[in-house]
């Protein structure tokens, strides 16, 4: 079972996928994207620590997550990816290990995405993805913000016609768009 659960800052969305990974009975590995680049966002990932149950395992994966994802899933496992969209940020922007290296980077983001794309439909186990829906408000200003919403929208409808579930969650409340 695979299933893609969308929606906008503080839609509900992660609470929903964390019910699902409980739900689903089997042992949780939670699969975390983001990197605590300010303490904004340490205090964030805080708060969604504390929150998790004790018992899930914890694996990083801010880039290769298709690597992650072909290592930990099992039968008898649900991996729940939080989330998609951070993901992208961390590939989409170069950091200090490919400082202006464009065609590098880019090359890792394409190999990355493809990667994610390849594996899911052979994933056992309960894999659940999150990520935010980029695409429903103003057009942004700049150029890589454009794109990150485009690649977003491209890398959500792919994953939709791959998942066997996808869920759009709107102020706490879900909506089954597929499955």
């Amino acid at each position: 079972m695979s299933e893609l659960i969308l929606g906008g800052a503080r839609s509900g969305k992660s609470t929903l996928a964390e019910q699902r990974a409980r739900d689903s009975g089997l042992a949780v590995t939670y699969i975390a994207t983001a990197t605590a680049g300010d303490e904004e966002m340490a205090a964030r990932i805080a708060r969604h620590r504390a929150r998790r149950p004790a018992a899930w395992e914890v694996l990083e994966a801010p880039l290769a997550l298709a690597q992650a994802l072909r290592t930990h899933a099992a039968a008898d496992r649900c991996l729940l990816v939080e989330c998609l969209t951070l993901w992208l940020s961390n590939l989409l922007v170069p950091t200090e290990a490919d400082p202006g290296n464009v065609g590098t980077h880019e090359a890792v983001f394409e190999r990355e995405c493809e990667a994610l794309l390849k594996v899911l439909p052979a994933l056992p186990g309960h894999i659940i993805l999150v990520s935010n829906e980029v695409g429903m408000g103003i057009v942004p200003l700049g150029a890589l913000t454009r794109r990150y919403r485009d690649e977003a929208g491209r890398l959500h409808q792919q994953l939709a016609a791959l998942v066997d579930r996808v869920t759009l969650v709107v102020a706490g409340l879900a909506q089954t768009l597929k499955g």
